[in-house]
């Protein structure tokens, strides 16, 4: 770091000075394609609060296209037209790429060439003209109540020996449905997150918005009985430092989505039914159980925390889905 407080940074091998706060100058000529993804990437979390996965996820496919354009000779921004973008998402469909693989790259495009042409760097906006197969949207795994209560049963006869992990998991897997969690968002969760006293959490989701969402005597049951003693049992075990997180692995830092994940497959591999079996199967069947419970769509979109009513609608269909399945197998003139 220099005296004068810039930094310098390379994303992909090509070395840029950057100041905090500031980012390539509006009409700065021949800017570099590298240099401008460098500043757009720091915009983008910086500047729009995304996640460091949802950075992640745009730094891979724009560093691809970068890529792909070097290699017909396309090394500046101002060069960069529709032509390279269509011949990349072309490439990438000749790859075998799947179509929401190329849908999410058409949209990290767009995304990255509407701040160059507001940024003064472009022209013209040449992803504004950009089209991508439309992704298909598959409707997602709901597992049933009876088959779920089942599953949480199970989890609670392993706890009742007192074993730390396994009190720990059934109050993971409580949480996970109860509250309709992320499992990013219940890795993340801290002490002061938590109010037992009125069965809610606090949890940060996507763009970095809180919301306080409430969980049920089952989960509270579960989880009260984690936090007083398979908690305090497995940083013990551990002889870990003291730490905030709520859910800690064996070795008493932060529990991992990975082993999230790996858990609550195991849970759900016993029940019938095809799709992902991973946490956020749990997350849709909560919010499918709400809108069939008669819950108010725009009171599940709150709850789940998504921006957009149209990404809860999805559940409605869900829902309709579930009633024409009961339909056919019910109605004697199905």
């Amino acid at each position: 770091m220099s005296g004068g407080g810039s930094t310098t940074r390379s994303i992909r091998g090509t070395r840029a000075t950057y100041r905090p706060g500031s980012e390539v100058p509006a009409q700065a000529g021949c800017v570099n394609l590298d240099r401008a993804l460098d500043d757009y990437l720091v915009h983008v979390r910086a500047e729009r609060g995304y996640s460091e996965h949802t950075v992640a996820a745009y730094r891979s496919d724009l560093v691809d296209l970068i890529d792909f354009a070097g290699m017909r000779g396309v090394t500046e921004v101002e060069r960069l037209d529709l032509a390279v973008l269509r011949d990349w998402l072309w490439a990438a469909t000749e790859r075998g790429l799947a179509r929401t693989s190329i849908a999410r790259r058409a949209a990290s495009a767009r995304g990255f060439t509407a701040w160059l042409h507001r940024r003064g760097m472009l022209v013209a906006d040449p992803g504004a003209r950009l089209k991508a197969p439309r992704a298909q949207r598959t409707l997602p795994r709901v597992v049933g109540e009876r088959a779920l209560t089942e599953a949480f049963t199970t989890l609670a006869a392993r706890a009742a020996g007192g074993d730390p992990v396994a009190i720990r998991d059934a109050a993971v897997a409580e949480l996970l449905y109860a509250s309709a969690l992320r499992v990013s968002e219940l890795v993340g969760l801290d002490l002061g997150d938590v109010d037992r006293r009125r069965r809610t959490v606090r949890v940060t989701g996507k763009g970095g918005k809180e919301r306080v969402v409430p969980y049920g005597a089952p989960a509270a049951r579960a989880f009260d009985r984690y936090l007083e003693t398979a908690r305090p049992a497995l940083l013990h075990a551990a002889r870990a430092a003291p730490t905030d997180a709520v859910f800690v692995g064996v070795r008493g830092g932060r529990l991992g989505v990975r082993s999230i994940r790996r858990e609550i497959a195991a849970m759900l591999s016993a029940i019938p039914g095809t799709g992902p079996s991973g946490p956020h199967a749990l997350r849709h069947s909560a919010a499918t159980h709400l809108l069939d419970g008669g819950a108010d769509l725009r009171a599940v979109q709150e709850f789940l925390g998504h921006a957009s009513l149209g990404t809860t609608q999805i559940y409605t269909h869900v829902s309709a889905e579930r009633l024409k399945q009961s339909y056919r197998t019910a109605h004697p003139r199905a």
